[in-house]
This record gives C-alpha cells, structure tokens and sequence, in this order.
C-alpha cells in the first residue's frame, strides 16, 4: 500500500493567509498559486533549497503586487500555516498497516519527519518515500519504483492513493492500482480488499 501525505492524511489550514490576502487586496488563493508553481515549489520538495530560501522566492513573485515586506509576510504564513491529521484515514491506514506493508510516498519539504512527529504519526508507516530526500518527486516514474522497493514487492503488487490525478495515472502507468483521493470514503471499499472484505469494484490499474 502507498499513499500519498498532504491532502489525503495531512490538511493545512489557510484561514490566516486567506485574512492577509484580503488585507493585502489580493484574491484568495494567490499565494498559494505562486508558491506551488513548479518554479517556485519544486527546488524545495526536491531538498534543494531551505525553507527560508522557497519564502524569498515566493516574496519575490509577490513583491511587485503588494511589497516585498508584505510579500515575505504571505511567504511565511503560507509555511507556517497549522496543519491536521484526518482521524479517519488514520484509522483506515494503521488497520492496513497490520496486513500490509504501507509506504508513505510523498512530494515533501525537508521539514516532512518534523511534521509527522508533531503529528504523533513518526510509526504510521513502515517506510517513508519522500521526494525532498530522494530527489525525485511524483509524478516521476523513479520515485514510485523508490516506494514499490521499500515495500519489498513488484509495482503491480501495489495499491497507490494520491489526491492528485496526474499521480494516480502515473501510478497505473506502472502496473499499480491507482485511487484517487477525495474524502475517507473513496478508501472504504478499496481499503477492504486489504483487510479482508468484499472486493473493490471499480479501481484502476492491476490488482
């Protein structure tokens, strides 16, 4: 089993950068549209910037529309924004995980292992695959292989759930089953296969 972290297990909450957007007279939404421009965000899910570095680059995108001081402030808030484990799919996970080997696979900051201890999930899974230590990032064919190894079995052994549907294909690409992510529910009848019930009737992708 390889899942995805951020926004399937992991969910930020922007409300305090949303607020300053609006103080700032920008749309909602647009530092994060800036920040998550491959550009911008992929030197730092690829471990090759420091998170201090990716808030520069963010406020320089910025710093023509509302000030470079004001831009840094966006920057940083979006970095530091609070962030939630979802119980449920906790849940779900941790039952998988006494079946099944469970792979976290996951286009991540160097900050990642800091996070899941804040999170109390550092023994969530028995390996974790992610992209700013591997230097590969999804949805480059490498960093599944990366995950299918880990798990110690074939890529078409695999079940991979990705809220991000270039992920998910690139994935079945690969021989995997692929879910995409919306809600807990998406993984009730896949998840069951895995514990032992019914079988799924409709995931994409070799079993």
């Amino acid at each position: 089993m390889l899942c995805d972290v951020d926004n399937v297990i992991r969910f930020y909450d922007v409300s305090g950068l949303s607020a300053l957007e609006c103080a700032a007279g920008l749309p909602v939404g647009t530092t994060e549209a800036v920040a998550y421009a491959p550009e911008v965000d992929l030197p730092f899910l690829l471990g090759r910037i420091t998170q201090e570095e990716w808030i520069e680059a963010v406020a320089l995108s910025l710093a023509e529309r509302v000030g470079h001081a004001r831009a840094r402030e966006l920057g940083r808030a979006l970095a530091e924004a609070p962030f939630r484990a979802d119980a449920a799919v906790v849940a779900l996970l941790r039952r998988v995980k006494s079946r099944v080997p469970l792979v976290l696979v996951t286009n991540a900051t160097p900050r990642l292992y800091e996070d899941l201890a804040a999170l109390g999930l550092t023994d969530l899974a028995d390996h974790v695959v992610s992209s700013a230590v591997e230097g590969v990032a999804k949805p480059d064919p490498a960093i599944y292989r990366i995950a299918a190894a880990r798990a110690g079995v074939p890529e078409n052994r695999c079940l991979f759930v990705d809220d991000s549907e270039e992920n998910v294909e690139a994935a079945v690409a690969l021989g995997m089953t692929g879910i995409r992510f919306r809600e807990p529910a998406d993984l009730h009848s896949p998840f069951g296969l895995l514990l032992g019930g019914r079988p799924a009737p409709a995931t994409r992708g070799a079993p």
